[in-house]
């Protein structure tokens, strides 16, 4: 037993939002996603995916989901071609002291309105609701929705898969970029050796790990999607070997090419209608 990692998970998951908040938004020991630290990077890895598929975003309603608080990486998606972006996050509110950096980057997307930064509404919405309350108020599809690093932090993936296959256009796209790993990264599968009721009650941080693995997210996009693709990015079978005789039995699949997966991209196309 790691007594660090449990001391470490034990005051994280019990450590008050506001304080999570702000080691967040200064990069802290907590660090932000790929949308809130490198957006040009962010938009530019979906654009290499849709470009391997002879696609683009020129003309594009793209929808970010799980955006950070960093209104840049709408204005990257509008610089590389999209229509119109919709930033989605019920948890992240508007990070001001970043956004403000962005009234002289982006003339013209971003106006400062007394203390706090908005874009343009031609260009980019804000959304800061749970998608499936704004998708009942009859929120118009997209033609490309995206995430990086937000579904291993949902409380309902099928749940929420589901609404976002119905917001998507007839031929609208998917790419979403999942890290499978115990976000304690230095140990990447210790996670998994615990109970659902130990994790849930006692070192579950309050960004919430759903701990679903490859298979799970195979599942859940095949039944929502005619077509899907998850692509495994990294594994790292050196830290599974490691571990794997402590991991609880509903993690393992007996494949360790499989289980030893760390970050998947999936891509995915078509709702299926039930």
């Amino acid at each position: 037993m790691n007594l660090k990692y449990l001391t470490l998970r034990l005051i994280r998951h019990f450590l008050p939002e506001p304080a999570t908040r702000f080691l967040l938004r200064r990069g802290w020991i907590i660090r932000p996603g790929l949308e809130t630290s490198e957006p040009g990077a962010a938009v530019a890895r979906y654009s290499e995916v849709l470009a391997a598929r002879g696609e683009s975003l020129t003309g594009q309603r793209v929808l970010v989901f799980g955006y950070g608080g960093n209104f840049a990486v709408g204005a990257e998606f509008l610089k590389a071609g999209a229509r119109h972006v919709v930033l989605l996050d019920r948890f992240a509110p508007p990070d001001n002291r970043r956004n403000r950096q962005l009234l002289a980057a982006y003339p013209g997307i971003f106006r400062l309105e007394g203390d706090r930064v908005l874009p343009a509404a031609d260009f980019i919405a804000l959304i800061h609701d749970d998608v499936k309350s704004v998708a009942a108020s009859g929120l118009p599809r997209f033609d490309l929705i995206v995430s990086s690093s937000v579904f291993e932090h949902l409380d309902d993936v099928p749940g929420l898969t589901s609404t976002l296959a119905a917001l998507t256009a007839p031929r609208g796209l998917h790419i979403h970029f999942v890290d499978l790993r115990d976000h304690y990264f230095k140990l990447p599968f210790e996670m998994l050796t615990f109970s659902e009721r130990t994790w849930k009650n006692w070192l579950n941080p309050t960004s919430n790990l759903n701990r679903y693995r490859l298979r799970d997210y195979r599942r859940v996009f095949e039944s929502n999607f005619a077509e899907a693709e998850l692509t495994v990015l990294e594994r790292d079978l050196e830290a599974f070997t490691r571990v794997r005789p402590r991991l609880r039995p509903e993690f393992l699949t007996g494949e360790d090419e499989q289980d030893s997966v760390t970050l998947i991209r999936i891509v995915a196309r078509g709702e299926v209608h039930r």
